[in-house]
């Protein structure tokens, strides 16, 4: 038997021959049903999610009715014409099917032209009194809600599988991507840098209806700000209105030129507050503002950010703040204007009763040490105390670096020591100051020792902390120690990186190391670091010079695998040291390899 299904004006064909899973084939996708006779009406089951799609009634011409055997069937063509009845899916529509023909005359069925044939009057026979048809149950599949589909999509640790289920519970009857289920998938997205996958969503989300908040743009914006991918914080916020379908706050204007300025894209920031001002009407308020007086500090202009200050100043709706003087006092300090800087300071404690914080009071104290006036640093650091402002880690590491910066290390010890006194607990960079401060004294043991003190009070090391120590390890001639920590610290679960192998490898060459150099360099290759350009070309001219050329010639070809292109001089060096060894097919093999490395002409 031939039966059609017309479903939004499109019509299916497959065969129902008997009971069971059949398929057919809508365009290039092929659907799986589970196929049941119920006497003049059929029951078609969905074989993905077990629910009843349809029920179709028979109006079969007069051959054989349904209840003929399979083989009194043969040789016979069966057509039908079917009557579409959409069926709620439920587990009571699976157990009762009406047939009657009061209800079947009742509607008027729709039949495609393909499926036409002439009708006779002949009826289908009925079914025998006897049969008993019982049809189980069917599994209903477990509709995934917005919640649900939020869970799922955070729990994944795969970016390409969480865009899956995003794309899998869409399919659903009746489901509809929401704000939340944006925001998740987008989010998850813009932490794993699938930056592809999220300009394909966020195309898909013009087309929707539902309400979307500039919130999940924003959030977009800080992502791609950390990637560097300025352009883009620029197009998630022009794709405000389009998508979230009204215009952008003042805190997303806001957050958009403070990432350009905390990034430093000046020209960038110039241009969308040129756009923000003409396009949007933009009337400043207090975070605006501070963000304009940021904007001029970073360009150098103190001029225009005092201009801006007194802009906020006329101004009847925003008033300069602790975060304004901050800044302007930073932007001071970095261009070396102390003395104005200790002035803006006063100006802000006894004109404007602000009351400056931690915060602010080490913006002064990084200024003071940066110029090399750590005694002045450490009375601000009195006055601090003497205004009932405690001093935090952040405070004390800065005077520490001022210290260490001058040579006075005892000083620093002093300071630290100071800290841990009034009940603070030394972060990271804490103590990295001090091991510093240590290691630039020749003090490596005591360093080393500062360590072990850091693991015994649950401070983490990181990578800035261990380059540290292994430079100092270098500059002591220490290089057997520092090549064992190189070895031995990946299985003990701490990560180092590239700069961490080439610092060795920098001091090796300079002290002349050159066997150990060489292992290193094995080490470093192996584990998929590369030495720095200027080390390498030094590394290949020293151990040329040496007369180690087979070692030379090893490393040259460990780099080149690496993709690193030697400069031409160190080229011509190792041809001509393997050719005083009386090596000449060595020489043409690194002759051909010079000519498809680097292309260079051999003429």
């Amino acid at each position: 038997m031939i039966l059609g299904i017309s479903f939004s004006f499109l019509i299916v064909h497959f065969d129902v021959s008997m009971n069971g899973y059949k398929q057919f084939q809508c365009g290039h996708v092929n659907f799986n049903w589970r196929i049941t006779v119920l006497a003049h009406d059929i029951l078609i089951t969905c074989i993905f999610s077990w629910e009843v799609l349809w029920t179709c009634n028979l109006m079969t011409s007069s051959v054989h009715n349904l209840s003929d055997s399979p083989d009194s069937c043969q040789g016979h063509t069966k057509t039908a014409a079917v009557l579409m009845k959409p069926v709620r899916p439920s587990l009571g529509t699976c157990c009762r099917f009406s047939s009657s023909p009061s209800k079947l005359s009742s509607s008027v069925p729709w039949i495609s032209p393909l499926q036409f044939s002439e009708v006779t009057s002949h009826k289908p026979d009925p079914p025998t009194k006897t049969t008993n048809i019982v049809v189980e149950p069917q599994r209903r599949a477990k509709y995934i809600s917005h919640e649900t589909a939020i869970n799922l999509i955070k729990r994944e640790k795969d970016p390409q599988h969480a865009l899956e289920i995003f794309n899998m519970v869409s399919e659903q009857r009746g489901f509809s991507h929401n704000n939340a289920t944006y925001a998740t998938i987008l989010q998850k997205l813009a932490l794993s840098k699938k930056f592809q996958a999220i300009d394909a969503i966020l195309h898909q989300m013009t087309y929707e209806t539902c309400k979307f908040h500039e919130d999940i743009l924003v959030n977009l914006m800080k992502h791609f700000s950390k990637s560097t991918m300025h352009e883009k914080v620029l197009e998630m916020f022009y794709a405000i209105q389009p998508i979230a379908r009204e215009k952008p706050s003042l805190k997303a204007i806001s957050t958009c030129l403070n990432l350009l300025v905390e990034s430093s894209q000046v020209d960038l920031a110039r241009r969308f507050l040129m756009h923000s001002k003409k396009k949007l009407n933009l009337k400043p308020n207090t975070c605006i503002f501070n963000i304009l007086v940021k904007y001029h500090c970073k360009n150098g202009d103190l001029e225009s950010a005092f201009e801006v200050v007194k802009e906020m100043k006329k101004s009847k709706i925003s008033y300069p703040n602790l975060i304004t003087y901050s800044t302007l006092m930073d932007g001071l300090c970095e261009n070396g204007k102390l003395k104005e800087a200790i002035e803006l300071f006063e100006e802000m404690i006894s004109g404007d009763q602000i009351l400056p914080d931690a915060l602010t009071y080490n913006t002064l104290i990084n200024g003071f040490c940066r110029e090399g006036k750590a005694d002045k640093a450490r009375k601000i650091m009195e006055f601090m105390k003497s205004k009932g402002c405690n001093p935090n880690v952040f405070n004390y590491s800065a005077l520490m670096n001022g210290f260490s910066k001058e040579g006075r290390f005892q000083e620093a010890k002093e300071v630290f020591d100071e800290m841990k006194s009034y009940g603070l607990k030394a972060d990271t960079v804490g103590y990295t100051t001090l091991i510093s401060c240590f290691c630039k004294a020749g003090r490596v043991d005591e360093a080393i020792e500062l360590l072990k003190e850091m693991k015994e009070k649950g401070c983490k090391a990181d990578f800035v902390t261990f380059n540290v120590i292994l430079g100092g390890l270098c500059r002591v001639g220490r290089f057997e120690e520092a090549l064992l920590m190189l070895e031995k610290f990946p299985f003990e679960g701490i990560n180092l990186n590239k700069a961490s192998y080439r610092i060795v490898l920098n001091l090796l060459c300079k002290k002349g190391e050159l066997k150990k150099a060489i292992d290193l360099l094995g080490l470093m290759l192996g584990r998929g670091f590369v030495p720095h350009f200027a080390t390498s070309n030094e590394l290949l001219v020293s151990l040329c010079n040496a007369g180690m050329v087979d070692d030379a010639a090893m490393a040259l070809f460990g780099l080149l695998e690496m993709g690193f292109k030697p400069e031409t001089s160190s080229w011509a060096l190792l041809i001509e040291s393997i050719c005083r060894e009386r090596k000449l097919l060595p020489a043409f093999e690194l002759l051909d390899e010079l000519a498809m490395q680097s292309h260079f002409s051999l003429d």
